[in-house]
Parts: structure tokens; C-alpha cells; sequence
């Protein structure tokens, strides 16, 4: 989970409306009513999570049940604060079969694994299809917020290098897969609406190729062939965008023949793939000379704006463990803006960067209340404390009552009931705004 840095303001600037499009101006209607009823809002999520989970063999066995399961006091007393080791077991009963409501009151649709950014060893969480509705949420929120800051977005693409990763079944049948491998494999995904806030020069079958080499081959190549649309570039994290940079570095020949004749390498052995590429490849002499005359220089300085001018700036997670990242990327974009846009984790999504163009130094990140229900425990109470026994759930603070300043360690309660509260660790301490009350 990247951490999440300094306090900056979360208010939106002020939008020239007839500019704004409708779908636009609803998500920023959004945002701000939720965050303005930040604890009303978060007792619903609470509720609603207590009682879709009602028939948990988790809640009955700490003694939360019937009438209790809506009982917010009950819950905050009763429902310890547990990490993924204590609810090991449960996990494991769930991999190999056990269909029974043990963690969640709803079928546990696939498991999700950690991405091993924080370090540490891959886990298992269970989740549930309805998460993905609130995974596509938070991304529907990124465009407008961002729009608010780099005009005409919807004028070009995004050229963003998206990858799955290796999923595997579990003894009782469940697919293990990271979390946006899940994403991108769902039809929230492939089926997205048409949007030309959200048009990308890598096609789906390129994304979805599980082979590394060929899926980076091709979404280079259709992001050279589509570099005059190009408005902003990206990737998840930035060790993965610099891979993508040095991979070029290595095979920008192999790229220009392919452009110049109008014909993929033949490596590229993935039907779909070369079906996909086929459909925008076609033979260009100028464009594969333009490409060689800028990679061939004795730097790579700039090499960014160089092969794609019109982009505005570089969309990766540089906090945390990925600011290492920033002066190769400051390099490679000769200073564009490095934008982390959105808070997540295998365990949870959570926020949004409503000031983007901040700084990386700066970054940070406005907790949306519908994601999951959320409580914060004060640094001082987590390193004192030696084991999650030692926790006691007076410490715990709630969303709007955080104090300017403070730091505290982060603790969700998911819809997918698992455990149901996880402290997720390794964590960072998190500097946080105090989320708006009404009145």
C-alpha cells in the first residue's frame, strides 16, 4: 500500500460548468456530498456491512449476532482488530472448499493477492463480486476530478501500460489473482462505456496477453503508432512505467521495422494480439524515421515529450516506495507533472489525489466514505502495542473525529467481511484531514 505523505487541501477548484460534461459534474457532485456527510455515510456503510454479514460464523463467534449484528456500539466493542495471520485459518477453510458464510454473509467470488509492494509475503483474501462495482467507482472518479486541473483530456488518449499477472485455483476451485488482474480480466473493464475521457492506445487483447515480452511489445508499438493523440502516459506503479522505458531503450529497432513495414515482429505469436495490433498497424516511413532519430541520440533525456509531444503528464504512484522512481522519471519526462491519482490496495481501495498536480513531496489523499468503513489508530497506541491483543478499541478513531496533524495507522472494515476489520501491514503512517462534517 503506497503511503500517503503531506496534508494538502482537498477542495476542488471551481468548474466553468458549460464546460463540464454531465457524467463529469455528477462524480464532482458526488465526491463532495459524500465527503460533506463523511459520518452519516460512514454509519450506513457500517450498517449495511453488519448486515449483509449477519450470517458470518466470524461475528457469531466473537459474540455478535441477531439484533447486536446492527448494533454499531456492540460491533466497535465486541469485533477485535486482527491482521491477515489471525484469520489465517478461516482463509485456508475458504481455499479448500468450505462454502459456509465463515468470513462474509455472500459467495466469495475469487481470491485477491497482495501485490508484495509493501513487502512480505503474497496473501489471500476473499472477495466478492459486488466489490468490483465499488473498485469501478473510484476509477470513474479520476477523470473528472482531473479535468478539473489539465484541459481537453478528452481530445487524445491515454497511453498507460496495463499488464495481468499469473492467476492460480485453489484446492476448492476459487481463482488467486492480484487485484487489477482481476479488474482488468471484468467486463467492468472490457465493457466499459464509450468515453473519450478514457481512450487508450493499448487494445484489451494486449492487455489480457500473459505474456509479459509480447503484451509490452505490442502496447509500446500501438502507443508510437497512435503518438500524436497522446495526452498523458502512465502505468500503475513507476517501476513499472521506467521497465516499460528501458524495454524501449533495448527494442526501439525491432519497433521501427515493424512501423516501417507495416508488419509485427514475428515473436509476437498471440492471435488476439496481432489481430489487434493489425487493425491500426500500417506501413509508415516517416513515423519509423522520426523514432529513430530520437532514440538514436546519445541521450535519453526528455525522451518522453520527445516521442510523444502533446503529453501533459506522467500518471504513476511515485509515494512511498516508489519515490526512489522520481529523478529516472524527471529525467525520461524533462520535468513533466507526476500525478498519483488514487489511494488503493489488494485489501481495499480508498481514496482519490483531489489535488493532482501536487507534488510528489506533497501528495495527498481524500478517503471516499462509501469504499468501506473506517477507523484510525493513533501512532503512538500501534507501536506500543506488541500484538493485536494488546489493542483496545477506545483507541480507535473515527473518521471525522481525526485531529489535524495526527499521525494514525489505517483500519478498514470491508464489505467482504474480511475478518471484518483488517489492520493492513506493513502500514505507513498517514497524515490525515479530518473528513467534512455537515454544518
Amino acid at each position: 500500500m503506497p503511503e500517503a505523505p503531506k496534508l494538502m487541501p482537498v477542495t476542488l477548484p471551481p468548474a466553468d460548468d458549460d464546460a463540464v460534461p454531465d457524467h463529469h459534474r455528477k462524480a464532482l457532485e458526488f465526491i463532495d456530498d459524500v465527503t460533506e456527510n463523511a459520518d452519516v455515510v460512514q454509519r450506513r456503510v457500517l450498517l449495511e456491512i453488519l448486515s449483509q454479514n449477519a450470517p458470518a460464523t466470524y461475528l457469531h463467534r466473537h459474540g455478535l449476532s441477531g439484533r447486536d449484528a446492527a448494533d454499531l456500539d456492540a460491533f466497535k466493542r465486541l469485533i477485535p482488530l486482527v491482521t491477515y495471520e489471525d484469520i489465517r485459518p478461516d482463509i485456508l477453510r475458504i481455499a479448500h472448499g468450505d462454502t459456509s458464510p465463515i468470513l462474509c454473509g455472500r459467495p466469495i467470488s475469487e481470491f485477491l493477492t497482495s501485490s508484495g509492494t509493501s513487502g512480505g509475503e503474497r496473501k489471500l483474501m476473499p472477495t466478492i463480486e459486488d466489490e468490483l462495482n465499488r473498485r469501478s467507482l473510484l476509477y470513474s472518479l479520476l477523470m473528472p476530478v482531473m479535468s478539473q486541473f489539465v484541459s481537453r483530456l478528452d481530445k487524445g488518449r491515454g497511453m498507460y501500460l496495463l499488464f495481468v499477472k499469473s492467476e492460480v485455483c485453489t484446492p476448492g476451485g476459487l481463482v488467486a489473482r492480484p487485484v487489477l488482474t482481476s479488474y482488468y480480466k471484468s467486463h467492468h473493464f472490457l465493457n466499459r462505456p464509450d468515453d473519450p475521457y478514457n481512450l487508450y492506445t493499448s487494445p484489451n487483447e494486449a492487455i489480457l496477453c500473459s505474456d509479459s515480452w509480447q503484451s509490452m511489445y505490442a502496447q509500446l508499438l500501438c502507443g508510437l503508432l497512435h503518438r500524436s493523440d497522446v495526452l498523458r502516459v502512465g502505468a500503475v506503479f513507476a517501476s513499472g512505467f521506467i521497465r516499460a522505458i528501458r524495454f524501449l531503450e533495448k527494442h526501439w529497432p525491432r519497433l521501427c521495422r515493424d512501423i516501417r513495414a507495416g508488419e509485427l515482429d514475428h515473436e509476437i505469436t498471440d492471435r488476439a494480439v496481432r489481430e489487434a495490433v493489425g487493425r491500426v498497424l500500417r506501413p509508415d516511413g516517416d513515423l519509423a524515421h522520426l523514432i529513430e532519430s530520437e532514440c538514436s541520440r546519445k541521450t535519453w533525456q526528455g525522451i518522453i515529450p520527445r516521442l510523444w509531444p502533446n503529453t501533459k503528464y506522467v500518471d504513476v504512484i511515485v509515494t512511498g516506495a516508489m519515490a526512489q522512481y522520481i529523478p529516472t522519471l524527471d529525467f525520461y519526462s524533462d520535468g513533466l507533472p507526476l500525478t498519483c491519482t488514487m489511494y488503493a490496495s489488494s485489501e481495499c481501495y480508498f481514496g482519490l489525489n483531489l489535488q493532482p498536480l501536487s507534488k510528489p513531496d506533497d501528495v495527498a489523499y481524500t478517503l471516499i466514505p462509501t469504499m468501506a468503513y473506517f477507523e484510525f489508530l493513533p501512532v503512538p497506541c500501534a507501536s506500543s502495542c506488541c500484538n493485536t491483543d494488546d489493542f483496545d478499541h477506545r483507541d480507535l478513531v473515527d473518521l471525522v473525529e481525526v485531529k489535524l496533524g495526527q499521525e494514525y495507522e489505517l483500519v478498514v472494515t470491508t464489505y467482504a467481511g474480511k475478518s471484518l476489520i483488517i489492520i493492513i501491514r506493513p502500514l505507513n503512517a498517514l497524515q490525515i484531514k479530518p473528513a467534512k462534517k455537515k454544518g
